[in-house]
């Protein structure tokens, strides 16, 4: 959906950044589907891959937005290659024995600490923010709900943590597709920026 609305996009110059954020989503459940038909470390990397690809996208889209259009661009690449090498790094070394994720998990929760600081202290140009903090209150949800996977099992009987997980996530990525492209309509006031 995101890709097929690419036109509805309010900043032209974060096309780059919606771009790989889309794809990389869109990849997510290619990746995804491939890891839970046959759950193996191997299979894993392409489920994790494409979320690094999409973090960082979203993380230099912000970038871009709220503190420096130039930083934002200049970033985009490199902190694709950086969530990309995390998940070489970790597959390395659990063919090593070690399984260090520690820098998969400073890409993927690193941003989500500094974009709420972003979104507080810097005014946005493009990007809206009340879709914005309903992401990450939809990626945080699906982060408790993962780790909780067994207790919320538990208390309903019928849907794991993990399953909710996958459903947060994609409304976590539905909103922040919606951050992107702004409102349907179009009679909102020049740099207003809400839901």
């Amino acid at each position: 959906i995101g890709l097929a609305w690419r036109s509805r996009l309010q900043v032209q110059t974060l096309k780059t950044q919606y771009l790989v954020f889309c794809i990389g989503a869109a990849l997510v459940s290619l990746g995804s589907a491939y890891y839970h038909w046959a759950p193996s470390t191997p299979t894993l990397v392409w489920d994790r891959l494409p979320m690094t690809v999409a973090f960082m996208a979203l993380f230099s889209a912000l970038i871009q937005d709220r503190a420096s259009e130039r930083l934002g661009r200049i970033l985009l690449w490199p902190l694709v290659i950086a969530g990309v090498t995390t998940i070489a790094w970790w597959y390395w070394s659990e063919l090593e024995g070690r399984g260090d994720l520690r820098p998969y998990a400073v890409v993927q929760f690193l941003p989500m600490l500094l974009i709420p600081l972003m979104l507080l202290l810097f005014r946005g140009r493009g990007l809206r923010d009340g879709w914005l903090w309903a992401t990450l209150a939809a990626y945080v949800l699906a982060k408790f709900a993962e780790y909780f996977d067994a207790a919320i099992y538990g208390a309903t009987g019928f849907l794991s943590g993990h399953g909710l997980k996958h459903l947060l996530a994609a409304l976590a990525v539905w909103w922040a597709i919606r951050a992107f492209l702004g409102p349907r309509t179009t009679n909102l006031r020049p740099g207003t920026n809400r839901f």
